[in-house]
């Protein structure tokens, strides 16, 4: 959350920057709650399957090498198992990077936009801040696309010449309302008593 986020949303500036000192940092995103979330899930399973494993050789007391036997497995059905966290925690730290890149870039539906990214998701990296090395790049040719710039939501500053239906244009040399002075709005009014700001 931004205060530029914010403001979109409807606060003043004001509001927005009250907003923001209030946080004083301690704000975390739903990404990163999820993502440690998730985690924690995946650390208290894996405990518990250890728990199980520890139990099942203090019962089986009795032969030395069976008992070797049995842990040399444990230990490398464990190693695979690890592995297969650290990837599948990848996957998802990669997914959370992705939705937060995607709602900074104002994507209408992340989902629709997914798998225009999906060649590039697979050789991605994470970067130590928890990005996505060079997805910011692939994103901005999407919002840029001319097949793609639809799926993004476009700032009314980016499209020049328009104006809401009725709305005089201003002669040339003159100011828009937006930018009048009450006393400049209120003569403009007089003389366009139907025109809508």
């Amino acid at each position: 959350m931004t205060k530029d986020s914010l403001i979109e949303l409807g606060l003043t500036v004001k509001q927005a920057a009250k907003v923001m000192e209030s946080l004083d940092g301690s704000y975390v995103t739903k990404t990163r709650f999820n993502e440690i979330n998730t985690e924690l899930k995946t650390a208290k399973a894996t405990i518990g399957e250890r728990d199980a494993q520890l139990e099942t050789l203090k019962a089986s007391g009795g032969d030395v090498e069976a008992l070797k036997q049995q842990i040399t497995d444990l230990q490398a059905a464990n190693a695979e198992q690890k592995k297969a966290q650290e990837a599948e925690l990848l996957k998802l730290k990669k997914g959370f990077a992705l939705d937060s890149a995607l709602s900074a870039a104002g994507a209408i539906n992340p989902m629709t936009v997914k798998p225009l990214l999906a060649a590039f998701m697979e050789k991605a990296k994470l970067a130590e801040d928890g990005s996505i090395e060079g997805l910011s790049g692939e994103i901005e040719k999407l919002v840029k696309g001319e097949s793609t710039g639809f799926l993004f939501r476009q700032s009314a500053a980016g499209i020049s010449g328009a104006a809401p239906a009725g709305t005089p244009a201003p002669a040339p040399g003159r100011k828009s309302p937006k930018d009048m002075s009450y006393d400049e709005l209120c003569a403009y009014l007089g003389h366009h008593p139907g025109a809508a700001l």
